[in-house]
């Protein structure tokens, strides 16, 4: 198709953690133009962290407009978004004016507040309706704090004063100019106040968290048009918002893993492991279980572990080694040796997440000797993510999951050391894309079939992909030697007597 014009173009906004991306893509696939722009953050407390609403939505503004800038005269046919999950934030209807912060998935705030709801035993409930354990990873518990902080904050949302919303609804109501406030099924999944089986906002979910319905978004669909745009500086007025998925979500169909049997680990701050599932079932080894992303075909359902801290822990501990550029500093460091020398480190910096769900457990570095430079200690850190997303798939497979290779993408994943290790830890191969934008391609292309830019997901299959492959080269024997090591770190960092998710 060398030299051929093309017919279409749809608008991707990444909304992230740490960045925003804007990309456009074509009807074949490819990326016509880009732009990021930096996000902000903050953490006013120990354990908080927070983001100014409006500034991230300007980071989407600009990015937008830059993105846009460098392909003068080209026309949008529908704008997808994919957002980091969970960080949620309260807004005025009336006037659009973002009221507190935007509390991102990261924040323990709220890690008292899901002690207590633990204590009343209302555990077994939320993970049957909604599929999720108790954590102050999920936004219901953020939107209780929101609520509390402002004065006469519950009853004005009762009477729908008040908008309640994932980072997806504050970017399709910024979007549509306030005309539109909903989100989609994956991002409502993981607020912990849907229920998976009805499809629809728990009422008795609700009441637990005594967060009123009337400030929760309508819920819709991944593919499908939730509105049009207003006029914002160069994206024109009257754009079909066609997509909005989480960023995980979106990664996992952007691997085109549209059916069962296949597991995706995307690298990033965090990270998350995720399989398609064809029903929603209570999982025995710490997983959640979720919405895959919701079609005019249906809904899909996923089983998924999030971690939480991965990729963060390389910006820490480059940070805390004094290294100008943290991440390819803690990525140069450790080429420096060829093993961590018997140190292992746990990054339970906000706790730890799937399968051990134990919030109070703390980082631990240990098996240091006098011997230990700070070249074992970067490996250990970078070894410490192959190790945590090896623990995800493992639950996955007592799960019932029988995945022949790991599917990865993020930025961690452009590691080539790190990728060998993942294979090396997991014993089978790991398939790496070779895009570094998997969630916005998800969300494209998930806009792109809402509007007929492409027919049918066997259409998406067919699109051209690469993909980097590594494969294991670890003995069997030294492969049980480090995951035990790790086993025993991991103990030691957990809260003494914790017994929630896995043991």
């Amino acid at each position: 198709m060398g030299g051929t014009v093309s017919r279409y173009h749809v608008l991707a906004i990444d909304q992230g953690t740490s960045n925003t991306k804007v990309l456009l893509f074509d009807e074949r696939g490819g990326v016509v133009s880009r732009a990021s722009r930096p996000v902000d953050i903050c953490f006013p407390q120990p354990g908080w962290v927070e983001q100014d609403a409006l500034a991230v939505w300007r980071t989407v503004e600009d990015a937008i407009d830059a993105c846009l800038e460098r392909v003068p005269g080209t026309s949008v046919d529908a704008v997808g978004i994919s957002n980091q999950r969970e960080s949620v934030l309260v807004w005025e209807r009336a006037t659009g004016r973002a009221l507190g912060p935007l509390i991102v998935w990261q924040c323990r705030r709220t890690a008292p507040f899901c002690e207590d709801l633990r204590r009343s035993g209302a555990r077994s409930l939320l993970e049957r309706r909604t599929g999720l354990t108790i954590d102050p990873l999920f936004s219901a518990s953020k939107i209780r704090w929101l609520l509390d902080s402002l004065p006469d904050g519950p009853r004005r949302a009762a009477n729908g004063e008040l908008c309640a919303g994932t980072v997806d609804s504050w970017l399709a109501w910024s979007l549509t100019g306030g005309a539109v406030h909903a989100c989609d099924q994956t991002n409502a999944s993981r607020t912990q106040l849907f229920n998976l089986h009805t499809r629809e906002w728990d009422p008795e979910v609700l009441a637990l968290f005594d967060v009123p319905r009337a400030m929760l978004p309508e819920v819709r669909p991944s593919s499908g048009v939730l509105g049009t745009t207003i006029a914002r500086g160069r994206l024109q007025a009257g754009v079909p918002v066609a997509s909005a998925i989480g960023d995980s979500h979106a990664a996992l169909f952007g691997h085109a893993a549209f059916s069962p049997g296949r597991v995706k680990a995307t690298y990033g701050t965090g990270s998350s492991l995720m399989t398609a599932i064809p029903e929603p079932f209570a999982s025995q080894h710490g997983l959640s279980t979720t919405v895959a992303w919701a079609t005019a075909g249906g809904t899909t359902y996923a089983l998924e572990g999030n971690i939480t801290v991965t990729g963060g822990a390389v910006d820490w501990m480059g940070r805390l080694l004094g290294l100008p550029d943290p991440a390819s500093g803690i990525a140069e460091l450790a080429r420096t040796v060829a093993d961590p020398g018997g140190v292992y480190l746990v990054p339970a910096l906000a706790g730890l997440g799937a399968p051990y769900w134990d919030a109070e457990a703390r980082g631990l570095l240990c098996g240091a000797t006098r011997g230990t430079t700070a070249a074992h200690v970067a490996r250990a850190t970078i070894d410490a993510i192959a190790y945590q997303v090896r623990d995800v798939f493992e639950a996955m497979r007592e799960d019932g999951a029988a995945p022949q290779a790991l599917l990865a993408d993020g930025g961690a994943s452009r590691n080539d050391d790190l990728m060998q290790f993942q294979a090396d830890i997991l014993g089978c191969p790991v398939l790496r894309s070779g895009s570094t934008d998997l969630s916005a391609q998800g969300a494209a292309w998930l806009a792109g079939l809402a509007v007929g830019v492409w027919p049918s997901t066997e259409a998406l299959a067919m699109l051209p992909r690469e993909v980097a492959r590594f494969e294991p080269r670890m003995g069997a024997a030294e492969r049980d030697r480090r995951c035990e090591g790790w086993r025993h770190a991991v103990a030691r960092a957990r809260t003494p007597g914790a017994v929630q998710g896995r043991t």
